[in-house]
């Protein structure tokens, strides 16, 4: 465990691909009320840490310049003890390494996969950098969930690659979901999407952002340049809704229940 209380296997970072820094920061600032403090450019790039009430909530990263056709997206990490080990797991269970373990000076280890549904994943071995430590909390990551298009095969890859155990919620035609689980803690969700996503929409990971009142932050998105993609509905699990960003990226809010 860590001074989070992450369990390996379990989402511990969520970090922000986009293609108009400043105005990505002053969104999420606004809508959220994160501050920035931005790395040496030369060890770390540029890579950009948000906090909430000091601490720390998310990274922000700005795309490369060659135009090599990444959308503006949010990405979602879990935690690993032996990334080399792990990446090892992944291939051998049909994953692709879309950027192989890489040392992080000073923080930790970074990988990047694509899962044998196709959505990518991120993977983090901890070092000096232990997570977020703003979650489940207003302005803070709440919940990741992967939308897959290949369901049986996603469910066992998380389960034998991370170690993780699983527990299904709902396995019906119309909607099966089955949770990633460390003891009693629900730590990610896994939804059969193929249903619902058109062809050239991916298999993905989404991160929803916990909120005191979905509409309102909806209201105040849409003041910053966002779309709506969802419109907010009652769920068991709270109000959610799915938009984009000011600049694309997706996201959902929640508003958990009373």
């Amino acid at each position: 465990m860590n001074p989070q209380g992450i369990p390996a296997g379990a989402p511990c970072w969520i970090d922000l691909m986009t293609s108009d820094m400043a105005r990505s920061q002053e969104f999420y600032a606004a809508l959220f009320g994160w501050s920035y403090e931005t790395g040496d450019a030369e060890k770390y790039g540029g890579y950009t840490m948000a906090f909430k009430d000091g601490k720390t909530v998310a990274g922000l990263m700005q795309s490369q310049e060659d135009g090599d056709g990444y959308p503006d997206m949010w990405s979602t990490y879990l935690r690993v003890d032996n990334i080399e080990a792990t990446m090892d797991a992944a291939k051998n269970a049909g994953a692709i390494a879309y950027m192989e373990p890489m040392d992080v000076p000073e923080q930790g280890k970074m990988a990047m996969i694509g899962d044998p549904g196709g959505a990518s994943i991120g993977m983090w071995e901890f070092g000096g950098h232990t997570g977020f430590q703003a979650h489940e909390e207003a302005g803070a990551a709440a919940w990741h969930e992967l939308h897959s298009k290949d369901y049986a095969a996603v469910v066992d890859f998380y389960k034998d690659v991370f170690g993780l155990q699983t527990s299904v919620m709902s396995d019906s035609p119309e909607f099966r979901y089955t949770n990633l689980v460390d003891g009693d803690k629900e730590l990610a969700g896994i939804m059969d999407a193929a249903a619902f996503l058109p062809d050239e929409v991916p298999s993905s990971w989404q991160i929803y952002f916990q909120t005191d009142d979905v509409d309102a932050t909806i209201a105040k998105a849409l003041t910053l340049g966002a779309t709506i993609i969802n419109d907010a509905e009652d769920s068991p699990y709270g109000r959610i809704a799915g938009l984009t960003d000011c600049t694309g990226a997706m996201f959902k809010l929640v508003q958990p229940l009373d």
